[in-house]
């Protein structure tokens, strides 16, 4: 599921990593903390929340865990953590794919984006609020959504039509730059059908954590308690979440 680079950068950081800890062997501990790094940034500890923010991003991570828990076709959860992370993360939510992956379906791309929403929903239910931390899970889903749109087929207004612009042949004129190569009321459709995915599955978020409210709250707490929860430990807290899968 990575580049070679980043696998790479791994490889280089687990090396480091080991040298530090005077090892003689790079060892899985060394692999995974790597991982996190290179996906996630350093820990910044020195960056320091209130109690409310503290809360706020906890439940936000578990609500992402749960909602990729129960969606079928999602990467499984490795770990959460509400110990700040590179440059902006709060908290971040670690999924590793269990295989290489070259084609995605389109249902999987629909709890794909349902999974990022769930962060902003978690937080919805449970605080009567939203914050800023969803930024990027935000911007995420909605450039998933547009590619369905534009780029993948997939939406059943527009059908199976490619939109996003493409360089012309070197014999035939060139748009001006920025132009777009559709119409004003094509636009509005394509943000329309985009608009309608993300509120699609964010409700399909909304419905799988209040089924399974108290899992997030035991979750959160646990979270809050511990700030790191691993695979292991994720997987005996969601063990009984509940899906219906006609709300696929």
């Amino acid at each position: 599921g990575m580049a070679g680079a980043d696998l790479a950068n791994i490889v280089n950081e687990a090396a480091l990593l080991a040298v530090r800890r005077n090892k003689e062997r790079v060892g899985m501990a060394e692999f995974e903390e790597a991982v996190e790094r290179v996906v996630a940034g350093l820990e910044k500890k020195n960056r320091l929340m209130n109690s409310e923010e503290r809360e706020i991003v906890a439940y936000h991570e578990m609500g992402h865990a749960i909602v990729a828990r129960a969606l079928p076709g999602t990467d499984p959860v490795k770990k959460i953590s509400i110990i700040p992370r590179g440059i902006a993360a709060l908290g971040y939510t670690l999924q590793v794919p269990t295989e290489d992956r070259f084609l995605m379906k389109k249902t999987e791309l629909l709890n794909k984006i349902a999974t990022l929403l769930g962060g902003r929903v978690a937080e919805e239910i449970v605080f009567e609020d939203i914050s800023t931390g969803a930024h990027n899970d935000l911007a995420r889903a909605t450039d998933i959504a547009r590619s369905m749109v534009k780029e993948y087929g997939m939406s059943e207004k527009l059908g199976k039509v490619y939109f996003s612009r493409e360089k012309r042949q070197q014999f035939l004129p060139m748009a001006p730059e920025g132009a777009q190569e559709y119409s004003e009321s094509t636009a509005e459709i394509i943000d329309d059908e985009v608009k309608q995915i993300i509120d699609e599955q964010y409700e399909r978020s909304r419905r799988l954590l209040s089924d399974n409210r108290e899992i997030l709250e035991n979750g959160a707490n646990k979270l809050l308690a511990e700030e790191k929860l691993e695979a292991e430990e994720l997987e005996a807290l969601m063990a009984s979440v509940r899906h219906k899968p006609e709300e696929a």
